[in-house]
């Protein structure tokens, strides 16, 4: 089976992910996936196979005879998916030779155009996977597993040699809440890979340092017609607070290294109002640089509008990995020989985000991304392609061939 259509079985599974529960997993409905995978890797000949409490399962593929020294790697991707646009009655479209031009979405009345998503002619003749542009596709980072399965399935049915093989796949990535419940003794990794990446060929390690920001504004309502000097409009204010940082450090305007603060939600009346953000840098003095941005930004309404007007929470998220990778740069280096060995030319490209192995990483398993040939991910122009899921696939397969020709563990 080739991996779209796996993607094409587990996108209609869904499993979107609940940032406000503080539960593992934040969803029930992610158990349908996990049992559908435990089942599928049983039907692989994988016979240690465990699904935890907490919705990870995890799978252990010993090695062939005679490379049992050899590094013991893992790979990973994230059954959960965003809920931030519809994730339900996802209907895959395959578009056949493809012409690498605009497409309009079915009914929707949205369009795949060129000038939103300039890489769309780069894929003209290959099959473009696409939704009726109501929903997400879930291919982040359902293609991920659907290539490590693929994997699974080509070492069985081809003989591939390889050393100790370990699998995951983790639920509640979306909200960065997953990783931390990751249980590396059972795991049981020297060195590991996410698959939940952009495009084929994708090689990662420098991600963003993350953080939720949540300013809760507290208003002194009276009526209207005796106001004067006395009302303190906290709506008004948390437009204020919005206004006061940078207005191009938003992620429209950013792209690369740089940094942005993200505003998530704007709620509120008079009376109470909250301001949510996220704010992400790759280099973690600006980061710092941020935060106190948005100390400042406090500081100054309060000093204006009196002590306890404006209440600010930051909460760490997670770090960006590369300090780590950097004491290993060989993953790369075994990486980047993988995606030519299939094909592909290696694309070692900064994070503008966050993945499990960020987190995992800081725990003792490093942990780069690497692409599964997905693009406009967390909206109804998420789009893939048959042909840059097989050269993922074909990646994550050199790479299991690789590690197993590398003798003693690290």
């Amino acid at each position: 089976m080739r991996a779209y259509e796996r993607l094409l079985r587990y996108a209609v599974v869904r499993t979107p992910s609940d940032a406000d529960r503080d539960t593992t997993p934040t969803t029930a409905c992610q158990f349908d996936l996990a049992k559908l995978l435990v089942e599928e890797l049983g039907e692989l000949g994988v016979r240690d196979v465990t699904l935890s409490d907490e919705c990870f399962v995890y799978a252990k593929i010993p090695a062939t005879p005679g490379l049992e020294d050899s590094p013991k790697l893992g790979l990973i991707a994230h059954m959960d998916t965003v809920s931030q646009f519809c994730d339900h009655d996802i209907v895959p479209v395959l578009h056949e030779g493809y012409d690498g031009g605009d497409l309009v979405l079915g009914a929707s009345g949205r369009t795949l155009t060129v000038k939103d998503f300039p890489h769309l002619p780069t894929l003209a003749g290959r099959t473009l996977i696409t939704t009726d542009g109501t929903t997400i596709l879930g291919a982040d980072d359902k293609a991920g597993i659907a290539e490590i399965m693929t994997v699974l399935e080509t070492l069985r049915d081809e003989g591939v040699t390889h050393g100790p093989l370990r699998v995951a796949f983790t639920p509640d990535e979306e909200t960065g809440t997953g990783a931390s419940h990751f249980d590396l003794a059972a795991f049981d990794a020297d060195v590991a890979y996410t698959l939940d990446g952009d495009v084929e060929g994708q090689i990662q390690y420098q991600n963003f340092n993350a953080c939720r920001a949540e300013f809760v504004v507290t208003g002194v309502s009276v009526h209207p017609g005796a106001a004067k000097d006395v009302m303190v409009n906290a709506a008004i204010l948390a437009c204020h607070i919005n206004a006061s940082l940078p207005a191009f450090e938003t992620p429209r305007h950013t792209s690369g290294y740089e940094g942005f603060y993200h505003l998530l939600s704007i709620e509120g009346d008079e009376a109470t109002a909250k301001v949510e953000y996220i704010v992400r840098d790759h280099d973690a003095a600006s980061f710092a640089a941020r935060k106190a941005t948005l100390r400042h930004v406090a500081d100054v309404m309060n000093e204006r509008w009196g002590e306890g007007t404006v209440r600010l929470d930051i909460d760490d998220e997670y770090q960006n990995m590369e300090s780590v990778i950097a004491e290993r740069m060989y993953m790369i280096d075994v990486a980047k020989e993988a995606a030519e060995r299939a094909g592909v030319r290696p694309d070692v490209s900064p994070i503008r985000g966050g993945t499990d192995g960020s987190q995992l990483s800081f725990r003792g398993l490093p942990c780069p991304n690497l692409g599964t040939g997905g693009h406009g991910f967390h909206g109804p122009y998420e789009h893939i392609t048959v042909e840059g899921m097989d050269l993922a696939a074909k990646m994550a397969l050199e790479l299991v061939k690789l590690y197993g020709t590398r003798g003693s563990r690290p």
